[in-house]
């Protein structure tokens, strides 16, 4: 696996990247689009995914093929075709729709720290996956996700928690994805090895 590093992202071949930021350890797969996004230190997609008017916690986790946030037409007009607000690529007098790309790109979504987006699935805009949640492999969310919680489904729903409501708690207080890269690698053993609440009881969380 190539090395990452805290001051460039690893951007692989064939990405197209628009006005999106990127924070340290960040990797973005093969083939992959982010547009109008921030991703948050370590978060990564896999190749392929495509990313929009989002923002990405930290050590998210973004499978392949992937639809972040993505993008709408207007269906309640009487078309919903690109001329609408690509106008510019059929009639060069006629300028492209900025309301329209304003609004598009208004309707964030958020990722949550340490969240796991499975193989094809799909977060719709405007909807919160919360910190340490689990996406399951091709489902649509389409309502935001409460923080360790399991979802699956078209539209997504909850399938369990991931841990007790007393050691979600715990983990949300510990917050280790704050922790700085040399405490991370001092607890790398301990989250290697450890259940949460063990690890919680290790780092005294």
């Amino acid at each position: 696996m190539p090395r990452l590093s805290a001051d460039t992202p690893l951007i692989h071949p064939d990405c197209e990247i628009h006005n999106s930021t990127f924070g340290a350890w960040c990797e973005v797969g093969r083939g992959s689009r982010v547009l109008n996004s921030e991703f948050g230190d370590y978060a990564y997609c896999d190749r392929m995914a495509d990313i929009a008017n989002c923002t990405v916690g930290k050590f998210a986790n973004i499978a392949a093929m992937t639809r972040i946030g993505p993008t709408d037409h207007p269906w309640q007009n009487a078309a919903q075709h690109h001329f609408l607000y690509r106008s510019a690529a059929y009639w060069p007098e006629e300028p492209d729709d900025a309301e329209f790309f304003a609004r598009r790109a208004a309707r964030r979504c958020t990722l949550g720290h340490d969240c796991w987006i499975g193989h094809g699935a799909i977060v719709k805009p405007e909807v919160t996956v919360g910190i340490g949640a689990v996406v399951a492999s091709g489902a649509v969310v389409t309502k935001d996700v409460a923080p360790f919680l399991i979802v699956a489904g078209v539209p997504a729903r909850p399938i369990r928690a991931r841990f007790s409501d007393a050691v979600a708690e715990r983990l949300l207080a510990l917050a280790w994805w704050d922790w700085p890269h040399d405490r991370l690698r001092a607890a790398l053993s301990d989250f290697r090895t450890l259940g949460a609440e063990a690890f919680l009881d290790a780092c005294g969380g």
